[in-house]
């Protein structure tokens, strides 16, 4: 999900003008603002993002404790295995 940021390039550069910033400066910092912005939004996540990964991460660590049960009873009978060879 991507939020929109609405930015008034007109009033802040309007702003910085009437700060006694030079016009063009104004327009330059205000294009790099502008650029980070742009830049900045697609990485944002959100809460359901991150809900999401937390769900995920809860199925792995479910997996891996599944795994390690299953090992430790394979474990358990290879050695009661080789124990009765013996």
């Amino acid at each position: 999900t991507m939020t929109t940021i609405t930015f008034d390039t007109h009033v802040f550069i309007k702003r910085l003008i009437a700060t006694g910033m030079p016009e063009p400066q104004a327009e330059t910092v205000t294009t790099l603002v502008r650029e980070a912005q742009d830049g900045a939004t697609g990485d944002l996540a959100t809460k359901s993002d991150i809900a999401a990964i937390k769900l995920d991460i809860a199925h792995v660590e479910a997996a891996i404790e599944i795994a390690k049960r299953d090992l430790t009873i394979r474990l358990g009978a290879m050695i009661g295995a080789g124990v009765a060879l013996l």
